[in-house]
């Protein structure tokens, strides 16, 4: 289990070297929030880049240091730009992000997830049920019965109930895990990150969890996938505290959201309250 000094301090390295680098992280994101996800990848110091066919997809890997892949509004050409686009990660041994949004809702979303398990993400991060979901779908906890617990992008799970499914996704892939909730969970499997803040209102404005998802690939680029998790998470809970200090309503709360993550400083992002635990 690593100890929090030596975490604080790869968090606080982390953030720094995003800041400077300007890193690229190229998405294939849900339709729905595109915007979201490139603007929260600026804001956090990264570079972004948004793309949907499957040679651009491939040439988005070439191009930078890692990439997101979320399932959520799929199209027929998904069908074959995903798993290019995570077999072109791999090959080139970048680490890339998978957000399984909407696990068990459809036919081709399903096929696809079940491919993806063969170029283990260094990331996985989704809701409770979506987690326990790709655990079973992928026969590394539970069964692939889980599907139906997960309805569209909503959670009908504690994030407590899909722990040992994310730590045996983080030992499958050798990466990292992130279940979204009222207080986040990471996982390398090894150790467990609680992290807390963020605000109520993040479940009022759509595209919070696929925006961090962009985030989560942009730290990929400058670290470990561990610490690039527990960075991108704290950052989000210590922006989303700071934004709901400022704003009461949801259009307000996304302004003041994106202005506290430009302006989180490394050590704020660092000394986010979080708690280490043996996995």
């Amino acid at each position: 289990m690593i100890e929090q000094s030596q975490l604080k301090e790869n968090i606080v390295q982390a953030a720094q070297n995003v800041r400077a680098n300007n890193p690229m992280a190229g998405s294939i994101t849900n339709t729905v929030t595109i915007d979201f996800v490139a603007n929260a990848q600026l804001a956090a110091g990264g570079s972004a880049a948004m793309v949907y066919l499957p040679d651009e997809g491939e040439t988005l890997v070439a191009a930078g240091g890692a990439v997101y892949l979320n399932m959520g509004t799929l199209f027929p050409v998904y069908e074959e730009t995903i798993p290019r686009t995570a077999a072109a990660a791999q090959a080139a041994g970048k680490p890339w992000v998978l957000d399984p949004v909407g696990i068990g809702i459809g036919s081709l979303r399903t096929k696809l997830l079940g491919q993806l398990k063969e170029y283990k993400p260094a990331i996985v991060r989704g809701n409770a049920s979506e987690i326990i979901a790709l655990a079973g779908l992928w026969d590394l906890s539970g069964s692939a019965e889980d599907l139906s617990r997960a309805r569209g992008v909503d959670t009908t799970d504690t994030v407590e109930a899909a722990r040992d499914a994310a730590v045996a996704l983080a030992r499958f892939t050798g990466g990292a895990v992130v279940i979204s909730g009222k207080s986040d969970l990471v996982t390398d499997g090894k150790s467990v990150v609680i992290s807390h803040g963020g605000s109520s209102l993040m479940g009022k404005v759509t595209g919070f969890g696929c925006s961090q998802g962009g985030v989560l690939a942009v730290y990929a680029t400058q670290t470990d996938p561990f610490t690039a998790a527990v960075a991108a998470v704290n950052h989000y809970n210590f922006s989303g505290r700071a934004a709901a200090a400022k704003a009461a309503a949801p259009a307000s709360f996304k302004v003041a959201f994106l202005d506290s993550l430009y302006l989180a400083t490394p050590e704020d992002i660092a000394n986010n309250s979080m708690e280490i635990q043996e996995a």
